[in-house]
Order: structure tokens, then C-alpha cells, then sequence
């Protein structure tokens, strides 16, 4: 760092002051030097000597003065302090011209001063940055336990909540990370980088958008899980159909739903497709309609079969009052009148599938003792001419009919439910049972919501 050097006035002269600052070691171009009226050469001379040797900047300084043309010689460092003595001729008055003769000797390979130099600033920077260095650690430790605070705070306070472990849990922690983030700003702003606050701000942004759209199936996925976790469309234990699938959900994962299905498969769907998908929930709603079609004959009374079909909807044990069942004609085929029946049960207690399948045994056996004839398209044929017959006797050693000792019989049972179909009741409880002995990797997000319900 380069001192003010005061030039001293000559005989007779006027303010005659010559300031030389020269900050971070780089001398500045001096200003005017006013000596007398009419300057002779040898007053010129030893002005800007005295100058040169009282800034300690050049070695063996010589100044000539041959009617106002100056002559530097010497030797100096560096280039600065050489243009810095010939702006200091020029400018001094009576001067004509400058001959800056000035050397500038090569700096040695093992001269440290620049290094030295450089660390002494880094030590008074270092130094003059103490106190707000102190007060940055104590505003980043003082939000650490204002955050640490918060997630507790907001644990206590989200406990009590009907929410899932991973909704709760992100908004413990995005409490946590706003207070620290608050305490980061903070920090800046003391330090005079308000411009570097908002960047830091921004840039959190910008990181967040970039990590999204690296991983964008991923956070698709895990926001899924939130809004799911959020607005329970489903809990453990529920029969639903998504994507395809039915099945009985198992757990919720922050990437997956796990579905065990009907057959006792295991099936993921991935939490972006259960969230935009459209789910059927046959649990919220115990209640199911099943219908299935009975084709008559056109010689038979569609009112009478009807008032058969409904009878054995009405007896059975299954099949619900209200709503009430229904046997509507539902189309007019080549051969048949068409019949769809219509009747409910509850899916929590009973198999539809069985139900369904006791109620078409069942109707069949009422239409055969009313003899209300089923024709089969396939088979039915119509001779509006009539089919000539000829009478064959029978040969000795035929086979008649009914001879055989396992003759089958031409009604169904009256049982509700027979052997092949196992009963009526429905498989949920055991499917379940085989899902919680089944492994699925992942917290089980829908625990709470579980608990709650049975609570």
C-alpha cells in the first residue's frame, strides 16, 4: 500500500502539493505539479527527484533537464510505477517533454512478497469478518433448534390426526426445512448478500424443478401416494378394481399399491396410475347387483316365467328384498325370448360368484318343473314343411333308454348351494389371511387410516 507523498514547495512558489495513492500496489497517475513561473531546468530536476526518491518505488533515480525535456533513468518493478514517473514529469510545470528512460527489473522466481502479501489481506479480511461470522453461526444455531422445535411441535400436533405416517411425516419435515431456510435468509441478508439470498431462494426452486423432471415417474409416484394418503379412496382390506385389477388392497407404499387379487396373486400398480385411473370400491358399498340372461321358448307365457324366475329370487337366502329383484325381457332372438335377471346381495357376507351361480342352477330347475322350455339357438332348427318320419322296430339287444344304471337325473337339486359350489359365503377373510402372510416390501401408509377405522 502505497503512502501520500507531500512535495515540498520551492522558493517563491505557490501551493505546490503532489499526492500519490496508490491502492492494491498499483500506483496512480499524480497530478499536476505547479513550480515557479518561469521553471529553470535545475528546479525541475530536483523536484521530481526529491519525488521519486521519497516514494521508494525505484532504484538509483536520475533525472536529467535539458531546456524542459526531461531524461528518467533508474530502475523500478513493474510497469505501473514506471508510467507513474513519466505522468509525474509530464505534468510538472515548464516541462516540454519525458524521455522515460526507466528500467523495470525482473521480479525473482523465489520472491514471496506477493504471496505474504496476499495472505496478510486474507488475515485482516478473515479478521475484520469475525463478528459477523459469530453472528452467523449463532443465527444458523439458533434456527437449527427453532426447526428442531417445529418438527416436534408439529409431530405432537399431527398425532392426533386420522393422516398417514408419509402425509404427516412430509409436513413435519417442509415445517423443518421452511425455519431453516428463514435462518439461511436471515444469515444472508446480515451479510450484505441480499442479492445472494434470493438467488439461493430461487435456486432451490430451480434444483426442485430439475430433480422433478429427472425424476419424474418417481415424484409422480410419491405425490400419488400423498394425494392418496390424503383423500382415502381406499383402506387396508378393501375389494377395489383399478387398471384392470381386482383384488383386495394389502398396503399403500410411497410408490406402489399392492393388491392381492381374487386368485391370490400379488399385483403393484404404481400410485400415478391408482390416482388417475377410475377405482372401483366394492367394499365402501357391501351392496352388489348381479344379472345374468335365461332364454324361453316363443310358445311359452313370458309373464309366467317371469312370475317363476322371481319365486326362486324370492326364496333364496342370498339374494336381497330391497332393492328388489327384477326379471325384465331383454331381447327377441332367433329362437328364444330373452329374459335378464336382476338381483342383489350383500358382496361382504356372500360370493356373487357362487350367488350367482346357485340362482342359474336354481332357475333352471323351476323352468324345467314348470316346463317352460330353454331352446339353444345353436341347435334349434325350424321346418315350417314339416319332417317326414319312418317308424324303425327295434332290434334285439338295443340299448333302451332309462337302461342304464347311471341314468342322469333331469332336474337340478333343490339345494341352495351344492357341493361344487362350496357354500355361499364370501373368500375375503381367507385372502386377506394369505396377504398378511405374504411379504411386500415398503411402509404401509394406509396403517393409520386402518387403526382409526377400527377404532
Amino acid at each position: 500500500m502505497f503512502t501520500a507523498v507531500a512535495a515540498q514547495p520551492l522558493e517563491g512558489s505557490t501551493d505546490k502539493s503532489v499526492q500519490a495513492q496508490a491502492p492494491d500496489g498499483k500506483p496512480e497517475s499524480p497530478g499536476r505539479v505547479d513550480v515557479l513561473p518561469v521553471a529553470k531546468d535545475d528546479a525541475i530536476r530536483q523536484r521530481i527527484t526529491d519525488i521519486l526518491e521519497t516514494t521508494g518505488w525505484f532504484g538509483a533515480p536520475s533525472v536529467t533537464v535539458q531546456d524542459g525535456i526531461v531524461f528518467l533513468q533508474g530502475t523500478t518493478e513493474n510497469d505501473e510505477s514506471k508510467k507513474w514517473a513519466g505522468d509525474l514529469a509530464k505534468n510538472t510545470e515548464g516541462v516540454v517533454a519525458v524521455v522515460n528512460q526507466i528500467a523495470v527489473a525482473p521480479s525473482t522466481i523465489w520472491d514471496f512478497d506477493p504471496t505474504f502479501q496476499v495472505l496478510n489481506d486474507l488475515i485482516r479480511s478473515f479478521i475484520r469478518l469475525l463478528p459477523l461470522i459469530v453472528v452467523a453461526l449463532a443465527v444458523i444455531a439458533i434456527s437449527w433448534l427453532c426447526a428442531r422445535l417445529t418438527v416436534y411441535l408439529l409431530r405432537r400436533r399431527l398425532l392426533d390426526r386420522s393422516l398417514s405416517p408419509l402425509l404427516r411425516e412430509v409436513l413435519v419435515r417442509a415445517g423443518g426445512i421452511f425455519v431453516m431456510l428463514a435462518g439461511l435468509y436471515l444469515v444472508l441478508r446480515i451479510a450484505g448478500l441480499t442479492q445472494l439470498a434470493f438467488t439461493v431462494v430461487g435456486g432451490t426452486g430451480l434444483i426442485g424443478l430439475a430433480l422433478g423432471i429427472a425424476f419424474r415417474d418417481i415424484t409422480e409416484n410419491f405425490l400419488a401416494s400423498l394425494f392418496l394418503s390424503l383423500q382415502q379412496p381406499f383402506r387396508e382390506g378393501d375389494l377395489v378394481e383399478v387398471a384392470n385389477v381386482t383384488g383386495f388392497v394389502q398396503r399403500l407404499t410411497s410408490r406402489t399399491t399392492v393388491l392381492t387379487t381374487l386368485d391370490g396373486n400379488q399385483v403393484q400398480v404404481p400410485n400415478a396410475t391408482v390416482f388417475k385411473s377410475t377405482l372401483r370400491n366394492f367394499t365402501s358399498n357391501p351392496k352388489r347387483r348381479e344379472d345374468f340372461i335365461v332364454g324361453i321358448g316363443y310358445d311359452d307365457s313370458i309373464s309366467f316365467a317371469q312370475e317363476v324366475a322371481l319365486k326362486v329370487l324370492a326364496d333364496h337366502p342370498a339374494v336381497l328384498p330391497e332393492p328388489e329383484p327384477l326379471v325384465l325381457v331383454d331381447n327377441l332372438g332367433a329362437s328364444t325370448v330373452d329374459l335378464r335377471i336382476y338381483f342383489w346381495l350383500d358382496g361382504g357376507q356372500h360370493s356373487w360368484a357362487k350367488v350367482k351361480s346357485s340362482v342359474i342352477r336354481l332357475t333352471k330347475r323351476a323352468f324345467q318343473d314348470a316346463e317352460i322350455s330353454m331352446p339353444d339357438e345353436a341347435r334349434e332348427v325350424t321346418f315350417p314343411l314339416g319332417v317326414p318320419v319312418r317308424i324303425i322296430r327295434e332290434t334285439e339287444g338295443a340299448v333302451k333308454p332309462g337302461d342304464s344304471a347311471q341314468a342322469k337325473p333331469t332336474n337340478e337339486p333343490e339345494k341352495v348351494a351344492t357341493r361344487a359350489e362350496a357354500g355361499l359365503q364370501s373368500e375375503a377373510a381367507e385372502i386377506k389371511e394369505q396377504a398378511r402372510q405374504s411379504w411386500t416390501p415398503g411402509e404401509n401408509l394406509l396403517t393409520s387410516s386402518a387403526s382409526a377405522d377400527t377404532s
